[in-house]
This record gives structure tokens, C-alpha cells and sequence, in this order.
């Protein structure tokens, strides 16, 4: 197989796969001997990042792999694919999650002590529904409260291949900053926007103690 077949291989596989693949899954797509190896399969997409260039998509790694996706700058005409009225996320919903994200592993009573309001059951069952969040372990003391932790698809969403890409707790000095961190209008092109992307409805998540809401679109682009 020569490399112009193999980088076709590569992009019809991805542009139809419907979530980030690795390259190592990639690699496992080949069931003929001899397979191309890892090396191969990098080096082509490499090449198809940069056959994206002024492109109005882009070919961009993930924590869980690879994928296609609209660029940012043309969300707002993507945006226009989903008809479904866009889920609500409250503040606390977002500063529950941005405590996990930056706390890991932690339980409910040091979100609580921190945000010194009790969190909500239906914020943490939104935020596992959604798989941006996910236990990880029990602490050892009594009543061994679970302690919980991002995932690979909350990585996915925002479009980072890791935690180390989220931007540190110095740059950011209230919420009102991280805000366009967590607005998925912001990051559509990030994550509702993968060529695979789809909506599906979601009920508002409130609570009256923190009234202030941030519109993000439900889709399944991450798992």
C-alpha cells in the first residue's frame, strides 16, 4: 500500500467514524499483512491536518484520538443544523464542574465546602449523564463518599487532549472568566460541529440559589 492510499484510507475512516479514533485503532482498521505501523499511520495524519489548512474544516486531535470537525469560526452557520432548543446549564452546574476539573478526585462535601451551598443530586446526575464526569474511587473514611473526576469524552468536548490544556487557576479569577471555557457556543466548532456530530433534547438544569444560565447544545460527538 503507498502512502496516497493510505492517507485516503485514513480520512474516509475518520470522516465516517463518528467519534476520535487513535491511531492505534486506526492501525487495527487494517486486517491485511503486512499492517502499516503507528509511524506510518502518525506521518499521514500529519499530512491531512495540513491538507485542512484554509479549510472550512479541520482534522484535530483529542483526547480519545482523532477527528474532523467545523472550525470556530463558522459555528454560527453550523449551529443551524440543530433545531432542538439548546439545554440550559446553570452557574452552579458550571462551577460544580469546573471544581472536579481542577480538583480531581474529589467528593460532593469538598465541592460543598467550597462553593458553601449544598450541591444538588440532579447536578451530579446531569454531569455523569452527560460521561463529563465519573467515579473514580471511594475515600476512606466513614461513609466512603465517592470521589469523582473528569473523563476522556469531558476532554473530548472541550476539545483537549489533556488536563494540562485547561488554563490555570492564576488566569483564572472568578468564574465570569472560565465561563467561555464552559459556553458551548463558544466551543461549537469544538465539539457540535464534528462532522458526526448530533442534538439530542435535554430539561433545563436549575436552581434558584444561582440563577445565572450559559446555553450549550446537547450533541453526541463525544461519547
Amino acid at each position: 500500500m503507498d502512502d496516497l492510499q493510505l492517507k485516503n484510507i485514513l480520512e474516509a475512516i475518520l470522516m465516517s467514524a463518528g467519534k476520535p479514533l487513535s491511531a492505534d485503532k486506526l492501525v487495527k482498521m487494517f486486517e491485511q499483512e503486512p499492517r502499516p505501523s503507528i509511524t506510518q499511520v502518525k506521518k499521514q495524519l500529519k499530512l491531512l491536518q495540513s491538507d485542512c489548512d484554509g479549510r472550512g474544516i479541520e482534522l484535530v486531535e483529542v483526547a480519545s484520538g482523532f477527528r474532523y470537525q467545523g472550525r470556530q469560526e463558522y459555528g454560527a452557520y453550523v449551529a443551524k443544523l440543530w433545531e432542538v432548543k439548546p439545554q440550559r446549564y446553570s452557574r452552579a452546574s458550571l462551577e460544580t464542574l469546573a471544581l472536579i476539573a481542577y480538583r480531581q478526585p474529589v467528593t460532593r462535601a469538598d465541592i460543598e465546602e467550597v462553593r458553601g451551598v449544598s450541591v444538588s443530586s440532579s447536578i451530579m446526575k446531569t454531569l455523569m449523564e452527560r460521561e463529563w464526569i465519573q467515579i473514580v474511587g471511594h475515600r476512606d473514611v466513614p461513609g466512603r463518599p465517592a470521589m469523582y473526576a473528569t473523563t476522556k469524552q469531558f476532554l473530548d468536548y472541550f476539545n483537549l487532549k489533556s488536563l494540562d490544556q485547561l488554563p490555570t487557576l492564576s488566569e483564572i479569577k472568578d468564574l465570569s472568566k472560565l465561563e467561555p471555557e464552559l459556553d458551548l457556543d463558544n466551543k461549537l466548532a469544538d465539539s457540535t460541529e464534528a462532522v458526526d456530530a448530533k442534538s439530542e433534547p435535554a430539561s433545563p438544569e436549575s436552581e434558584t440559589k444561582d440563577s445565572a444560565e450559559l446555553s450549550t447544545p446537547d450533541d453526541e460527538s463525544v461519547h
